[in-house]
């Protein structure tokens, strides 16, 4: 084109200047080449205006004139490639509004579907209490229609949440968990576990709770704490009658004898002591021996990692080292989940009171499984035991509390199969929990054996 323009002005004869025309390869050249070619091709262009031009050039005008080609020609070129250039960044720019705006939704679309879908109910308030949002779970948990709760006051159904103040909106963001009590739409109460924050936004503070209802577990737990006292009492009455009945049989033999040696014969006293005795003899007759546990299926490294859980603060408080060595792919064991963490926690207890007389301070529990069962062992340094013969007896001297801990433990573990045995180890002690594995039989029925 620039060729062409010099050709035309070459041929054209006259004094009207063709130069001008020079702009459109201009306009052309600035949208790809940078600065030094536009500066390159202006140069060029101003040459060739100023010689194929008709009129005479001289120092006086002709540099004045070539100058001024030169800066309309740069001029243009370099205007053409900043638009250029804008327009390119600015359709990079919109491009990338574009990725953010489809992330944004998806994004926005991804937690719309994660709210709805979940489990635990989740409401957003403003600061008034009002509720903003609510998922389809929490008009389920609260016995609303599907989209009755906006618009609604979540103190209504939720009353603990309204100490939660948030018309100070210069105080401090709040991150809490608590447990309260709920109210549904029908009036009736339930226990909610609740998750809930605050924070700001140009509209003013804002909560958002989770909540979940936590009923059912209380009931689980307060009917497994239920069955748990009973059954420890059935098995305190049981050695109670058991040693009785001991005494009642002492008591019946001394008596024998001073019947056969006629001694006290026609003695008022002595044949009400006779009666006593054989009152006291059927009072300690009822049969409290058979213990009943609903045994299932417990997974043993899952419970001893909830066991780790509970037990591991108190330990580290009493600067107390701790080992868990347990073998990976343990077998299901046939247990009462409950009665088996109870036997853990009581086992583990004593050898902390033990530990905290020492200054060697390491306990150390390992697992395993073998030749048929799965074996739970719980050893520490805390000086071993005196008298062992006396460990598992109940109402046994020098015990802390009732002596009734690892009786009790080991009754447990017989009601289901298993059995618990301590074994002396160099400056320490060592209780070893044997257990059965679960057989993939179909057992549901309950396992019921001798807790003695």
């Amino acid at each position: 084109m620039i060729a062409a323009i010099a050709l035309v002005d070459f041929l054209v004869v006259g004094e009207v200047p063709l130069g001008f025309l020079y702009l459109i390869p201009m306009l052309m050249v600035g949208s790809v080449l940078g600065p030094w070619q536009i500066g390159s091709v202006a140069a060029l262009c101003t040459f060739l205006a100023e010689a194929f031009s008709d009129l005479a050039w001289n120092v006086r005008t002709g540099i004045s004139r070539d100058v001024l080609f030169f800066a309309a020609f740069f001029g243009v070129g370099s205007f053409v490639r900043e638009v250029t250039r804008n327009r390119r960044v600015t359709l990079e720019h919109l491009h990338e509004i574009e990725l953010q705006s489809d992330a944004r939704r998806q994004a926005e679309e991804q937690l719309r579907m994660l709210i709805e879908s979940s489990p635990a109910a989740i409401l957003t308030t403003d600061a008034d209490g009002l509720i903003l949002m609510a998922n389809e779970a929490a008009h389920r948990m609260l016995l609303v229609p599907a989209g009755g709760l906006p618009g609604r006051v979540l103190h209504r159904h939720l009353p603990a949440l309204q100490n939660v103040s948030m018309q100070d909106q210069s105080q401090q963001l709040l991150r809490a968990v608590m447990q309260a009590r709920g109210l549904r739409e029908d009036g009736e109460t339930f226990l909610a576990d609740i998750c809930f924050s605050t924070y700001q936004t140009d509209a003013g503070m804002r909560l958002t709770a989770m909540v979940l209802d936590a009923s059912e577990d209380f009931r689980s737990h307060e009917v497994s704490g239920l069955h748990q006292l009973l059954l420890g009492s059935r098995i305190a009455i049981g050695a109670v009658s058991h040693e009785v009945r001991n005494v009642c049989g002492a008591i019946t033999v001394v008596h024998q004898n001073l019947v056969r040696n006629g001694l006290l014969e026609g003695n008022k006293d002595f044949e009400a002591l006779s009666s006593l005795v054989v009152s006291l003899e059927r009072v300690a007759s009822v049969n409290l021996r058979q213990t009943v546990t609903h045994a299932t299926e417990v997974d043993l490294a899952v419970l001893l990692d909830e066991l780790k859980i509970v037990v591991v603060p108190s330990l580290q408080e009493e600067e107390i080292t701790t080992k868990w060595l347990i073998e990976p792919g343990l077998p299901l064991v046939w247990a009462d989940r409950s009665s088996l963490m109870q036997v853990f926690l009581n086992i583990i207890t004593n050898s902390s009171r033990a530990l905290s007389k020492t200054a060697q301070r390491q306990l150390s529990i390992r697992a395993w499984s073998g030749k048929g069962k799965v074996v739970v062992e719980v050893a520490d340094s805390g000086g071993g035991v005196a008298h062992p013969e006396f460990l598992f007896r109940p109402f046994q001297g020098g015990a802390e509390a009732t002596g009734l801990g690892l009786y009790l433990s080991r009754a447990f573990l017989r009601s289901f199969g298993g059995d618990l045995r301590y074994q002396p180890i160099p400056g320490g002690a060592c209780f070893i929990v044997d257990l059965t594995p679960a057989v993939a039989s179909g057992q549901d029925e309950q396992c019921t054996q001798s807790a003695y």
